[in-house]
Parts: structure tokens; C-alpha cells; sequence
């Protein structure tokens, strides 16, 4: 029987636009943009300057904190622009612009070959680090932290999340079947960093073939697969947690807190190409998907490549639509340009037509608990909303677990009145940061 958790909601999945398709390989585009700022933490600066010549993976922003990742070259070229662009989480953003030479060439010593198996933890974790990997899942936290827990917070287990319960998106689903061998390596180099032996993957079992692909990927492992119950935010962090291991990461807590430690399926393909190969993260699969877009496609694009050439390898938009996101329709950001860039943790770009969106004026909270018993994480949304209308953010921190809000959106969907309750529980969150931060 396949596991599920409380709450949740059940959306049309619309995953059939591009469940079935293959990944394909996009051209190089002529020119890319590609921010310095691509993942939580600390900013990149520039480390090159207008005019210089770059190779493909060579190193051209970085920062010296730990919580930071460095950014790579997506083709060979030349840097003709440094400067403020269109940014698809902060609005805008200093990017990089290189015009590429079309020769595509890797920075020396790229691809190189070498066996994980013989490295030490401390070296593998220093080239992921290298390699500029962050969460593809679209948190973006550099992946190299994350896989060094503190010695008084030990990690006995890891998780693949191979869920990927947000509608439309199906790039994971697709690694999942084309490259399954990848995944499973991927994982055997992220439980070794993590000195663990015990490894699951949660995929939903709206992909049973994605299910079947993994468990023989991971034959004589002893990796194992677990079928989820199809319910979104089956895939959130917290709760794959909790359906996977029946711990409960405590309130304001992390999932080391409670030994575990969670990664993407495209995280761990990108860990195997960067410890085997030495290639660094400058492309990702992204599905390009919606009611407005003439061939949906999952498309294995370079990072710096722009919305809108993603959507002309699409063949354009067959109806011009009146939203398109990056990521999913429930926890994705709503863009105003498609001349924002692909950046490392966009695993979709979603164009809805008119019908698609469910339009309608807010209005005042009716009372009617629905958001209460669709919450995974056990809150009181429709209180979290009317806190944050009002102002009243450190009430909502401290007396009604605001933190504890994973932002599924599964309360705005089941919301009669239509309220913007996310909205008013990040602009809580942020407030709260910008206090703390003064202090």
C-alpha cells in the first residue's frame, strides 16, 4: 500500500502535455545571461570582465562565504556585458552576458574521468562544492552544505525526493527513465559523503514507470524504492520526511534535526557528473509546458538561456497567454518578462491560457476551515493570512508557527473567498527576517 500523509490536495496533475516525451537536447543559444545570484545564500561577484575570452565550466562569479556557490561558463565565448538584467525569483539581478563563439569548447582539463569510490568524503564534497551545485528542486541551497551536517547532528538516512507532485512538471520524471543509472550513482555518492547506508527514494505512483526504471537502476544497492500516494505536497521536504521514516522534524527544525538528509533527483545527476566527469552545473532539464505552448517539451537547456528561446524551441505560444511561471502552478513565481534567464533551480516554465487560471476578487475569510484540513503541516492558514493582512507578523511568528508554513499553496487552492494566503505568509516571513536582521 502506498504511503500518503494528512491533508494535502488532489489538482488535475496535467502531467500528459509532456510526461511521454524525451528529454531533448536544446541548440546553444547565441547569447546568455547568466546572473551571479542563482542560489540561497551569499552572492557571487564577478571574477571576470568585459571583453575577456571564457570556456564552457570555467569559473566566472564566485564568493568566499560557505553558504554560497559559484558560477560556471554555459558555452565558450566572450564576456560583452556585466550588468543588471531581469531575474526570475529577485526581479532583477547583475548577470554575466557571454557571446558565445559557437565552438562550445570545455575549459581545459574538462571532461576529465575518475572513480568516486576511491575518494575520500572531505574531496567529494570539496568538487561539489566546485561544481556549483544547489537544490534543483528549486530551493537552490548549495548542495555542499547540506551534505555537511554538524558532528552533533548525525545523519543516518538519506532521501531521494522522486516525487515531483507540482502539476505539469514531469523533468524529474523524465531523468528518472533516461537516466536512472545517473540517479542511482548520484545517491551512492551523496550516502557516502554522508557516511549513511540507508537510502530511499519516494516517487509518486502516478509513475510507475519512473518506480519500475529506479528499483532496477538500484539492484543490489540496497537503495529502496518506496511508491507514494499521488497528493500534492507529497513531494514538500518535511513530509516526505515523515511519510518515509515517520520522524517529524520539530517545529523551526531542519531534517538533520532528525537524522535525514533530502535531495533532488537532478541534484544527485548533477553530483555524478561532477564527481566522475568534473562537469560542472550549467545546464538542467526543464519542462516547458501549458495550455499556450505549441509542443510542450522537457528540454535539457544551458543555463543563461532566456524564457522566451525556451518557448520558441517550442514552437512558440499557439495563444498568447495571461500567466507564465517558473516552476509549477502552486509554488512557482509568476513572471513579467520572458527575457529572464534559466537558472539553476527553474525545473519548469509553465505559460497558462485564461482558462487555466482561476481569476476572482479577494474576499474576507469565510470561516470555512478548508485551508485547515488541506494543510500538510497541521497550521491554521486562514489565521496565518488575516496576521499577515494586518500587519501582525510577530504575532503569527511566535503564537501561531508561522515558520512551520512550507508554502505549498494547498490552502489557496481549496480557498472559496480566494484569498492570497501564501502571499500574506511570505510577506510575514519577511518581515519577521527584516526585524531580526535589525537587531
Amino acid at each position: 500500500m502506498a504511503k500518503s500523509f494528512r491533508g494535502g490536495v488532489h489538482p488535475n496533475d496535467r502531467k500528459g502535455y509532456t510526461a511521454a516525451k524525451p528529454v531533448e537536447v536544446a541548440p546553444v543559444p547565441q547569447k546568455v545571461i547568466i546572473p551571479t545570484r542563482q542560489h540561497i545564500g551569499a552572492p557571487c561577484a564577478p571574477i571576470v570582465k568585459v571583453g575577456d575570452l571564457v570556456k564552457k565550466g570555467q569559473v566566472i562569479a564566485d564568493a568566499q562565504a560557505f553558504v554560497a556557490s559559484p558560477v560556471h561558463a554555459s558555452t565558450s565565448g566572450k564576456v560583452v556585458e556585466i550588468g543588471e538584467y531581469p531575474h526570475p525569483v529577485f526581479g532583477t539581478c547583475q548577470a554575466i552576458v557571454i557571446e558565445a563563439d559557437g565552438l562550445d569548447e570545455w575549459a581545459d582539463g574538462l571532461p576529465l574521468s575518475r572513480d568516486w569510490r576511491s575518494m575520500d568524503s572531505g574531496a567529494i564534497r570539496d568538487i561539489i562544492r566546485q561544481a556549483g551545485i544547489v537544490g534543483m528542486g528549486g530551493a537552490t541551497f548549495p548542495t555542499h552544505v547540506k551534505m555537511a551536517p554538524p558532528k552533533e547532528k548525525p545523519v543516518d538516512t538519506f532521501i531521494l525526493n522522486g516525487a515531483e507532485c507540482e502539476p505539469y512538471l514531469t523533468a524529474d520524471h523524465r531523468v528518472m527513465l533516461e537516466a536512472a543509472d545517473r540517479v542511482a550513482t548520484g545517491m551512492q555518492i551523496a550516502m557516502k559523503v554522508l557516511g549513511v547506508t540507508k537510502g530511499l527514494i519516494g516517487i509518486e505512483e502516478n509513475k510507475p514507470d519512473a518506480i519500475d526504471s529506479m528499483r532496477k537502476a538500484c539492484a543490489g544497492t540496497g537503495i529502496e524504492v518506496v511508491p507514494l500516494k499521488t497528493k500534492y505536497p507529497q513531494g514538500a521536504e518535511k513530509t516526505l520526511i515523515k511519510v518515509l521514516t515517520d520522524r517529524e522534524v520539530p517545529s523551526g527544525g531542519l531534517p538533520m534535526d532528525v537524522g535525514v538528509v533530502v535531495q533532488n533527483v537532478g541534484t544527485v545527476v548533477a553530483i555524478a557528473d561532477a564527481v566522475e566527469k568534473g562537469l560542472p552545473l550549467i545546464e538542467r532539464v526543464v519542462t516547458v509546458t501549458g495550455g499556450c505552448v505549441a509542443e510542450p517539451k522537457n528540454l535539457l537547456l544551458r543555463i543563461g538561456t532566456t524564457f522566451r528561446q525556451a518557448i520558441e524551441l517550442c514552437g512558440g505560444f499557439k495563444e498568447q497567454p495571461v500567466k507564465v511561471i517558473m516552476g509549477g502552478p502552486m509554488m512557482g513565481l509568476a513572471q513579467r518578462t520572458l527575457e529572464v534567464p534559466v537558472i539553476k533551480g527553474t525545473s519548469g516554465i509553465l505559460a497558462l491560457a485564461a482558462g487555466d487560471v482561476n481569476h476572482g476578487p479577494e474576499r474576507p475569510c469565510i470561516r470555512c476551515g478548508r485551508c485547515v484540513e488541506a494543510c500538510p503541516m497541521g497550521l491554521v492558514p486562514s489565521m496565518l493570512s488575516v496576521l499577515g493582512e494586518r500587519g501582525l507578523y510577530a504575532v503569527a511568528k511566535d503564537e501561531h508557527d508561522l515558520l512551520d508554513c512550507v508554502e505549498c499553496g494547498s490552502c489557496v487552492y481549496v480557498c472559496p473567498a480566494k484569498r492570497n494566503i501564501v502571499h500574506y505568509i511570505k510577506l510575514a516571513k519577511a518581515q519577521n527576517a527584516a526585524a531580526a536582521a535589525k537587531k
